[in-house]
């Protein structure tokens, strides 16, 4: 970064907020009247090191990352020891190597809650456009390959009472599971506990994933990007599916193993896949480009004026609290 890419507001005394991305103007704007604000006007990416480099050139106290941004025990040791909060504009916090940060004592924040509802549309979005065939009609309008109506063409699948297992019923697959509920699906979900019953709200519970797997028409991801996690969803897993079952992903591309999915796409072993998200996007693996039977969207789960705002100004509340000597809010580490 220079100094022009990244002009640093004029509040003297306060403290110095390095933002890696170009935010909302509404959270920008909060951002320079409350801190000596460093931005990102052109909206480039960097490094984890150069994060680090530019922190430390400007005297950071705290630095607002992304989901983005590769922050490293590298980038993390880097870091100018005057900074004391990393805020993401993020729920996922797999970008941040969370054990160098509280090896250093360095507060790591998240924006849970705001993002729910607009990540749980994307759900449902990507099963009705995977079902429908969306894509592969959208395609044929704008290559101008569309002959007229007839009774057999793109024929889809009906979603309506289906069987739609959810792996992770916290915040974000309760709100599908709502959602799927109201289009007549029935609802199957496993997680490390089970909810409460006025939670469930009849839905079956599976304490093994591995149980729920061969009840599923539709199988959506809700879990959290870990060591754990990275390709649960592999081939031995796609297997116990129902053949022509559907995938949907908004968690992080790192939970499903590319290779397995893709090889099952072009089998017709998954009917269809709904992705939001990819693992190194975004260079996502390019045998996804070329299936028909994929809906592919670039990472729009929480991509709404009023879902981003609310996630900056999370984010902001957050750094307030921290630079104030406050416990934070929504704390990682």
């Amino acid at each position: 970064m220079t100094q022009s890419d990244s002009p640093v507001s004029r509040s003297p005394g306060r403290p110095v907020l390095l933002l890696t991305r170009r935010l909302p103007d509404a959270v920008e704007a909060r951002a320079s009247r409350d801190y000596r604000a460093v931005l990102n006007p052109e909206d480039r990416a960097f490094s984890g090191q150069e994060i680090a480099a530019r922190a430390a050139e400007v005297g950071a106290d705290a630095v607002l990352c992304c989901a983005g941004d590769r922050l490293d025990a590298a980038a993390i040791a880097a870091l100018p020891q005057g900074v004391r909060v990393l805020a993401t504009f993020s729920v996922g916090t797999d970008h941040i190597d969370l054990e160098a940060a509280r090896a250093r004592g360095l507060t790591v924040t998240n924006t849970p809650d705001v993002l729910t509802d607009a990540t749980a549309d994307i759900a449902l979005l990507l099963l009705l456009g995977a079902a429908r065939r969306a894509s592969e009609g959208e395609r044929m309008i704008r290559a101008d390959a569309w002959t007229g109506w007839t009774p057999t063409q793109l024929m889809g699948t009906h979603v309506g009472a289906k069987r739609l297992g959810i792996v992770g019923m916290g915040r974000i697959g309760q709100a599908v599971a709502a959602r799927a509920r109201a289009f007549g699906m029935t609802i199957h979900y496993s997680n490390r506990r089970r909810l409460a019953p006025e939670l469930e709200l009849g839905a079956t519970y599976h304490a093994e994933p591995e149980a729920m797997l061969p009840v599923c028409d539709v199988l959506s991801l809700h879990f959290p990007a870990t060591a754990e996690t990275r390709h649960w969803l592999n081939a031995d897993r796609i297997e116990r599916l129902p053949p022509g079952a559907i995938l949907i992903n908004t968690a992080r591309g790192s939970v499903v193993d590319d290779g397995a999915v893709i090889d099952a796409l072009k089998r017709g072993r998954l009917a269809a896949a709904g992705l939001d998200v990819f693992e190194n996007e975004p260079n996502l693996h390019p045998g996804y480009r070329d299936l028909p039977n994929t809906f592919l969207l670039p990472h729009l789960g929480s991509a709404t004026m009023e879902t981003r705002n609310a996630m900056g100004f999370k984010a902001l509340d957050n750094v307030d609290a921290v630079t104030a000597g406050r416990p934070a809010p929504d704390r990682v580490v």
